[in-house]
């Protein structure tokens, strides 16, 4: 339902969905010149709820959007049987961003003199340079992945470092923390991962609250930044306790993800590595032993071989400092 235009809502309508609604669905996909099942799957994977066929909630905005989705069909940038997944991963990813930020701008609001009115400033003025500053931001990092994309050579999957790196007895540290302690733990643990890996040269390619996921070109550059974090606690207590694992090998990407085999030992790595340490797969041990063949910087002790979930006698390495020069 179309929210009165003199209105704050009807202001914000006005400003995020491009103009007043005035189509049903089905004057929608008839205007853009699509099937109706297929604007209705992506209207799903975008995580929006079913429409009626009389409900006028779509604007000019949205039939210029579906119009651009034939385009990219007739195109052949995606087709219709893959059209569902990126467009779900486009919904999972704005609704998470959108969610966060529509929780600040109502903080920033409620804490103003005249809320409403704070409101409408924010609509009017702070909206639009967000949205540009995320297409800046979207642009940014498509030159980025354009540019590792082109350094890379053809083949098969290419060879990467995975790094996990875990937050010790998160847990329970969690049962003993207010929201706001929590959340101040998670932002430190996150902020400072993802720093620290674009630092060395990688990606961080999802946090998941009390766990980052990574990924390096150059092993070497991976077991830096997992000895970094994880030593990080010794230096600095307000950080979290954490343990690491690295493997090197074959990494297949999708959609922003990461997925194959070295992506599952590094997280079972993880899951082997004691408080503070840090662990490295076989190919890791081989790049870290021809790059640092006098020990200089790594030290690496073989460990028991265990057992874990999809992996039987894991062989791994435990990365340590190197010995100072005056002990025997």
């Amino acid at each position: 339902m179309s929210e009165e235009p003199g209105s704050l809502a009807g202001r914000l309508e006005q400003l995020l969905l491009g103009g007043e609604p005035c189509y049903t669905r089905r004057d929608l996909v008839e205007r853009a010149e699509l099937p109706l099942e297929t604007a209705e799957e992506l209207w799903r994977a975008l995580g929006f709820a079913h429409v009626g066929d009389d409900q006028r909630i779509f604007t000019q905005a949205d039939l210029e959007a579906l119009k651009s989705v034939t385009q990219l069909f007739d195109a052949g940038i995606v087709d219709r049987d893959s059209s569902t997944t990126l467009v779900r991963s486009w919904g999972r990813s704005f609704a998470r961003l959108a969610e966060w930020q529509a929780t600040l701008f109502a903080r920033v609001a409620a804490e103003a003199p005249d809320p409403e009115a704070r409101v409408g400033e924010l609509a009017d003025d702070v909206i639009p340079l967000v949205a540009s500053l995320q297409e800046y931001v979207w642009r940014r990092h498509l030159m980025a992945a354009s540019g590792r994309l082109l350094d890379r050579p053809e083949g098969d999957a290419p060879t990467r470092a995975v790094g996990f790196v875990d937050i010790v007895g998160y847990t329970s540290t969690s049962q003993h923390l207010d929201e706001s302690e929590l959340l101040a733990l998670v932002e430190g643990f996150e902020s400072t991962a993802s720093s620290t890996v674009v630092e060395h040269g990688g990606q961080l390619i999802k946090t998941i609250g009390d766990e980052v996921l990574f990924v390096v070109d150059d092993p070497v550059e991976a077991v830096r930044v997992a000895r970094v974090l994880s030593e990080r606690h010794a230096e600095d207590e307000e950080f979290p306790e954490v343990r690491a694992g690295v493997a090197y090998g074959a990494v297949y990407s999708r959609l922003g993800d990461v997925y194959g085999s070295t992506v599952n030992l590094a997280s079972r790595l993880t899951s082997l590595a004691r408080p503070g340490t840090v662990l490295a797969d076989g190919g890791a041990h081989e790049a870290l032993t021809e790059a640092d063949p006098d020990e200089a910087e790594f030290r690496l002790r073989r460990i028991r071989r265990a057992s874990v979930k999809g992996y039987h006698h894991v062989e791994a390495w435990r990365v340590k400092r190197p010995r100072k020069r005056d002990e025997g």
